[in-house]
C-alpha cells in the first residue's frame, strides 16, 4: 500500500475516535486519486467527495499554516460518518455522502449528540436543502460553495 500511495494511486484516511464513543480506532479507508476509474456510482461519488475534502485540507495547510486532517468516524456498532475534518486536532465539521436525496442519517444524529463536532453535513446529488439543528442536508454543489471547495 505504501508504494501505491507514494506514486499517487491511492490514499488512506484514518479513523477519528473521540472519547465519549466506543470508536473503532485501528481501521482506515482507502480512496483512489483518480476517482473516475471507479465503476460504482455510489463509490465514485464518495471518492469524489473524499478527494475534494482532502484537497481542501491541503489548501488550508498551505495557505493558513493550520494542521489539517481528513478522518472518518465509526463505532463498534458500525455506525459511521464518512468524513471528519480536523483543524489543529479539533473537529470542525463532518460530512456524510448519500447518492440520493434521503432523510437525515441516523448515524449523523447519533454522532451529533455524542461528539464535539460542531457541524454535520449530509451531501447528495439532488436538489433538496434543509437543516435540523447542527445537521445540514444539501446538494454537493451547495456544500462546495459554502466550504469554498471549488
Amino acid at each position: 500500500m505504501d508504494v501505491l500511495e507514494s506514486v499517487y494511486f491511492c490514499y488512506r484516511i484514518l479513523s477519528y475516535g473521540p472519547p465519549k464513543i466506543r470508536a473503532v480506532k485501528k481501521s482506515n479507508k482507502l480512496y483512489l486519486w483518480d476517482w473516475a476509474q471507479i465503476e460504482s456510482s455510489g463509490a465514485r461519488f464518495e471518492n469524489l467527495v473524499a478527494s475534494h475534502l482532502l484537497k481542501y485540507c491541503h489548501c488550508l495547510e498551505d495557505t493558513e499554516g493550520s494542521k489539517m486532517e481528513l478522518r472518518f468516524i465509526r463505532d463498534v456498532d458500525l455506525r459511521e460518518v464518512d468524513f471528519v475534518v480536523l483543524k489543529d486536532k479539533k473537529p470542525i465539521f463532518a460530512v456524510e455522502f448519500k447518492s440520493g436525496e434521503k432523510n437525515i442519517s441516523t448515524h449523523l444524529q447519533y454522532f451529533s449528540e455524542r461528539t464535539p463536532i460542531p457541524e454535520f453535513y449530509q451531501v447528495h446529488l439532488g436538489k433538496l436543502k434543509y437543516s435540523n439543528k447542527n445537521i445540514h442536508v444539501l446538494p454537493f454543489t451547495e456544500f462546495c460553495k459554502i466550504k469554498k471547495l471549488v
